[in-house]
């Protein structure tokens, strides 16, 4: 199917997009590789394309393969000034095209703001006229848009979107369904079980940080904090004497979790990753200390010197390296030292996180003695207000974006994609919550994990 299809008909893009957003590319990497290159190869003959639709989905697909396609090619949907041209607020899946291929531009593609712009805005006016059908699937891609949702999630809507859509390819929607349910099943499984030792180990990771990270926020002092930081930098039992006995559950925990990832990574024959996943858990456990001296002095820093270190206290930087020293992919030392040397497309995934982060729990913290949030330290600084402080933290998520896809274009190619896309589906993590307000995340949380892991699709 994939492979008889020729490679830039508007067939083979049609398919790929497909494949994709059903989430079942995995089943074709090697196909789906060679057809993008084959189109991007030949990308300078289709710009005589004038369907916008086809133009923003091959934009969108090549730039997902890590080819740099110019914006260029949208010129000739713009009039003299650079606006788009209004016959286009006809075409519904042209706009819609559009739209999900701004959702890659990188800094100074002025014509992708515009698009961006444009497409909302129409779209948005358009809802009320549609029929069903379309008014969902627009719903949909304003709400997430396919670059910013976690692609599990995303092929989850899209099956129940593809099936209603009459050209629907019916044996890969069949595919897609049964592929759903079966990895549902696995993960049932492994949540049930843990059967899964690397999943085991990284859960428990992720569970003794997050009880590290509320130590260091409400549960110990400042006094407390001083040697627990200098034991966690050492990393070994022979620091025990040195805990606060109040905190020694909690340390002889994360010994025994070293110790287990060692045992681990030696059957695996990886021991060298343990460098870099004690590296990265002794640097969090610094930046967590930092929150602290900042809490116990009144301080609240600048928006910069906030930043620099909640990139580290997100725990992306750690729970990146930490993924990927379980992996059974090999992975070279030279990914490794990319990572702890904190590439802007991983800084931009963790200023995602937190900064997401602040907007759901900034409320929620002013009931406590707390950290100051990126919001408190804009407001304080520039001393701007609420209003204009949240209208920042969404121009940086903003610049943030564009600096992961600016990165994920141009990283040298030695640096592996699923390396890439893992650092990538960490920001896209933090989409989880659309809504702004704690209860309402929660609310929706439940609902995103019983949609994913609890109800399977109808076949």
């Amino acid at each position: 199917m994939l492979v008889e299809t020729p490679d830039n008909s508007t067939q083979k893009l049609v398919l790929i997009d497909a494949i994709q957003r059903l989430g079942v590319a995995y089943h074709f990497k090697n196909e789906i590789k060679t057809s993008i290159q084959n189109i991007f190869d030949e990308s300078e003959e289709s710009n005589k394309d004038d369907d916008l639709y086809v133009v923003a989905l091959r934009f969108r697909l090549v730039r997902q393969q890590r080819h740099y396609m110019s914006s260029d090619v949208f010129e000739k949907f713009t009039n003299h000034d650079g606006k788009f041209k209004e016959t286009l607020t006809k075409d519904v899946q042209g706009l819609l095209s559009l739209y999900e291929a701004a959702q890659l531009r990188v800094h100074g593609e002025e014509i992708l703001e515009e698009a961006l712009s444009f497409t909302i805005t129409h779209l948005e006016s358009m809802i009320p006229i549609l029929s069903n059908l379309l008014k969902d699937q627009v719903r949909e891609a304003l709400s997430e848009s396919i670059h910013t949702n976690l692609p599990r999630m995303t092929a989850r809507k899209y099956i129940c979107i593809y099936e209603n859509i009459n050209s629907h390819n019916k044996l890969l929607l069949r595919f897609a369904k049964l592929d759903f349910n079966i990895v549902q099943k696995v993960h049932q499984k492994e949540l049930g079980e843990l059967t899964s030792r690397a999943r085991e180990l990284l859960t428990k990771v992720l569970t003794i940080y997050t009880i590290i990270d509320d130590t260091y926020d409400a549960y110990a002092t400042y006094d407390e904090l001083v040697p627990f930081t200098d034991a966690i930098d050492r990393c070994d039992i022979s620091a025990m004497d040195s805990v606060p006995h109040s905190l020694r559950h909690t340390y002889q925990a994360l010994v025994d979790i070293n110790t287990q990832i060692e045992e681990r990574l030696t059957k695996e024959g990886t021991l060298d990753h343990l460098y870099y996943v004690k590296y990265e858990m002794k640097k969090l456990a610094r930046a967590f200390f930092k929150e602290a001296q900042w809490l116990n002095a009144g301080h609240i820093p600048k928006c910069e010197e906030y930043m620099k270190n909640a990139n580290v206290t997100t725990t992306c930087m750690m729970v990146a390296t930490t993924s990927l020293s379980f992996m059974e992919e090999p992975i070279a030392k030279e990914t490794f030292e990319w990572l702890i040397n904190e590439p802007l497309i991983l800084r931009a995934s963790s200023a995602i996180n937190r900064l997401k982060g602040d907007i759901i729990g900034h409320d929620l913290e002013q009931q406590r003695k707390h950290i100051a949030s990126f919001i408190e330290c804009y407001m304080k600084e520039y001393g701007a207000s609420r209003q204009e402080a949240n209208a920042e933290v969404e121009k940086n998520l903003t610049n943030a974006w564009k600096d992961m896809n600016t990165e994920f274009l141009h990283s040298t190619h030695e640096i592996p994609m699923f390396v890439l896309e893992l650092v990538i589906n960490i920001a896209r993590s933090a989409y989880i919550f659309k809504e702004n307000d704690f209860a309402t995340a929660q609310r929706e949380f439940k609902d995103k994990i019983t949609l994913l892991f609890v109800d399977p699709v109808n076949v």
